[in-house]
């Protein structure tokens, strides 16, 4: 069905203008004024904000990590995704030790194949041996994928060496593949961790204490320097401190190929919830940890200055029920990560937006057409002749709350309870068909497909 919106409010990352958008064929075929299509369902946008449907590019659904799953799968983690505004995601693979990348990626293919309602490709990281994996990057973009992850954290499961690092970073510019950073100081985390076990200091709070903010700004500045040796662009995720922000800067004004990624958690809350009591504070217990709020006050000037690139969300949900409760004992054994992947466009543009005084268009920018440009999704993220028409149409004075109890994430609490927000999606629709509309979902699992993404535009 042809579907023709009218009167909007139409914000891309250039201009926001009245016009309407006519969508044949899942496609955006004509923006303007005044269209007509006698055939085309209408919807009156009037007084509504229309924007790209948003692009969330850090996402681990049905993940294996420490001991357990991530409660979201792809059918959950892509319903909430969608009614908040969201209709595309990439998604980390994450293979097992010794796990060839072709195989974890097949295991991921069939995980989302029949679940996700919105589109979706993936990222693989790069897990011990390196010496092995390393061999497959030439194959990946057979496969579709054009980035994958590297971590400095995790030590004894994830984590690499230096010398690995300094590897991948020349086998991925090779096949001009985009590296995307978990930017910590592993072996002094180790240190600290291992210390803190042996004085007995075990709650919530001693998980940001072992991970204080200086480990990953030296991080940041060490794979900048790498990276420079090797002429390679990199991607930072979900960057929590003033201190990797300088280092950001810093490589940006050298007109070095560097990148940063953001999430509303470290703008919006700060370590003050680990001493929540009751252990409530492992509900928030994630990596990189929570920050001072001089930290996120620093994020958000960053991103207004133009030095933070996206935002994502780093969605990765546990229970805190029967989940994050196995560390009551021990803050190392509380599974880390927290949901965000429904919230994460309505906190930025009540935050951003109707707070700080972005442009929309910046906005529309960080969260939807950026996102898509830096990894390769070329049908997404704007609104434009030829795209798909993922399309997500917003009541931008609409007050409410996050409750967790109106929320569609597949998890026991959300960390933003209570937060009032102006500005919420009402319409959206996923290449032309409407699947979020007065509040109820309007396609089954399955409507998603996968998408093989091409090599960044931003990177290389």
């Amino acid at each position: 069905m042809d579907i023709l919106i009218k009167n909007g409010f139409v914000a891309t990352s250039k201009e926001t203008k009245i016009a309407d958008i006519l969508i044949k064929n899942g496609k955006i075929h004509t923006v303007g004024e005044n269209i007509t299509d006698e055939a085309a369902k209408i919807i009156d946008a009037t007084n509504m904000l229309v924007m790209p449907g948003g692009v969330d590019v850090h996402t681990h659904l049905d993940m294996p990590f420490m001991g357990t799953t991530t409660s979201d799968d792809f059918e959950s983690g892509t319903i909430a995704a969608a009614f908040g505004g969201t209709t595309s995601i990439v998604d980390y693979v994450m293979p097992k030790k010794g796990e060839s990348l072709k195989k974890a990626i097949d295991k991921w293919q069939k995980k989302a194949a029949g679940k996700a309602v919105i589109d979706y490709g993936f990222h693989v990281s790069i897990v011990p041996p390196v010496h092995k994996t390393i061999k497959e990057l030439e194959s990946l973009a057979e496969a579709g994928i054009t980035s994958v992850k590297y971590f400095l954290a995790y030590k004894d499961a994830l984590m690499l060496d230096d010398a690995s690092l300094y590897n991948l970073l020349e086998e991925a510019r090779k096949h001009k593949i985009l590296v995307c950073v978990h930017a910590e100081n592993g072996e002094i985390i180790d240190f600290l961790t291992k210390r803190f076990l042996k004085e007995k200091k075990t709650a919530p709070i001693y998980h940001a204490y072992s991970r204080p903010p200086e480990l990953e700004g030296e991080a940041v500045s060490r794979v900048i320097k790498l990276a420079d040796m090797t002429k390679t662009p990199v991607y930072f995720v979900h960057l929590s401190t003033k201190d990797s922000m300088r280092e950001i800067k810093l490589a940006k004004k050298d007109k070095q190929a560097v990148f940063a990624e953001t999430c509303p958690q470290y703008m919006l809350l700060s370590e003050n919830k680990y001493f929540e009591k009751s252990f409530l504070g492992a509900k928030y217990i994630m990596s990189p940890p929570l920050r001072r709020f001089k930290h996120c006050d620093y994020l958000k000037k960053s991103l207004l200055n133009d030095h933070i690139d996206v935002i994502a969300t780093d969605h990765c949900s546990f229970n805190f029920n029967k989940q994050k409760q196995r560390g009551m004992r021990n803050f190392t054994q509380i599974p880390n990560g927290i949901p965000g992947i429904e919230t994460r466009m309505p906190l930025m543009y009540n935050e951003m937006v109707v707070k700080m005084g972005m442009s929309v268009s910046k906005f529309v920018e960080i969260n939807c057409t950026r996102p898509a440009k830096m990894f390769g999704l070329k049908q997404k993220g704007d609104i434009k002749p030829g795209k798909d028409a993922d399309i997500a149409i917003w009541n931008p004075d609409l007050i409410w709350k996050i409750k967790k109890s109106k929320l569609h994430e597949r998890v026991d609490y959300t960390p933003f309870e209570d937060m009032a927000i102006t500005g919420k999606p009402v319409i959206v629709l996923s290449r032309g068909e409407i699947i979020v509309e007065n509040n109820e979902l309007k396609v089954n699992a399955g409507h998603g497909q996968y998408i093989k993404r091409e090599i960044s535009t931003l990177a290389y």
